[in-house]
């Protein structure tokens, strides 16, 4: 039985890739690629011949037999668009599928976005939440940020440029003006690292069209972080309770946030009934 290899490739700039990274790639049988454009262009510059298919979120359930059938003659690698594989890209049932099967599954690590964003970030590194891609909508949105308010580690997340303004105000409206890094085209020629507060990033890209890939550091909520004023309670209740959360649900995740008791946020909503 094969080895499938979860291969790490570059996020940006193709110099980084380790020596391994290029010898697995160059002695498997197979590479499941989720963009087989980006991976044409790494295996050019580094004279790799292996044939390659592609493995993306459309047809990762249709190509999983694929893959696996590989295995039963040979080694196969599976590499993301950028970074680690399975990491906000394709790759978990793949992993869970072939473990369940028997086959062994070894890490080839790498670069990868979330830990570099962290360690530019200037903010505390030894324990954080990664939140990958932030939701589309923005009730899911604020849902998500309702429910890490109260998280003291630092958080990361993706955010698409075309997105970044409103998601920055849904921040600001769901955590308050914290401390945050804007970080842009990662270890590419256009890369930026934009530190400061949540306001001060919402001014400045106001001014300047957001443009490429960003990664979102947040500083984490405080030991002793202020309680929300009445008014604040009452317009995060309605928003979840118009969103179809439960009552006891809505009191609990704004309790965590909020520096109120779930009873006072329950009593709240009883009375503005």
């Amino acid at each position: 039985m094969g080895t499938l290899y979860l291969v790490a490739t570059p996020i940006g700039n193709l110099e980084d890739i380790t020596l391994r990274a290029l010898r697995t790639l160059k002695e498997v049988t197979l590479i499941a690629a989720e963009d087989t454009r980006r991976a044409r262009i790494l295996a050019r510059r580094y004279e790799i011949e292996t044939p390659i298919t592609s493995y993306f979120e459309g047809n990762k359930l249709t190509k999983l037999e694929t893959v696996l059938r590989a295995l039963d003659t040979g080694d196969v690698a599976l590499i993301s668009e950028a970074g680690m594989p399975g990491l906000s890209d394709p790759g978990y049932e793949l992993v869970c599928t072939a473990i369940g099967r028997g086959y062994s599954v070894v890490p080839v690590p790498g670069p990868t976005a979330p830990v570099t964003a962290l360690i530019v970030s200037g903010l505390p590194g030894d324990s954080f939440l990664y939140l990958g891609f932030l939701p589309r909508r923005r009730s899911e949105r604020r849902r998500l940020l309702a429910e890490v308010a109260g998280e003291q580690r630092t958080l990361i997340a993706f955010e698409a440029p075309h997105r970044l303004r409103e998601s920055l105000a849904d921040v600001e409206a769901v955590l308050g003006d914290r401390a945050l890094a804007v970080c842009r085209e990662l270890t590419k020629l256009h890369e930026e690292v934009w530190r400061g507060t949540v306001a001060g990033a919402r001014a400045h890209f106001d001014e300047v069209e957001p443009r490429g890939e960003f990664t979102l550091v947040i500083g984490g909520a405080s030991k002793e972080h202020e309680r929300w004023d009445e008014g604040r309670v009452q317009a995060a209740l309605g928003e979840l309770l118009a969103q179809g959360v439960s009552r006891p649900a809505a009191a609990r995740r704004i309790a965590a946030a909020s520096g109120w008791s779930r009873a006072e946020v329950y009593r709240l909503g009883l009375r503005t009934q």
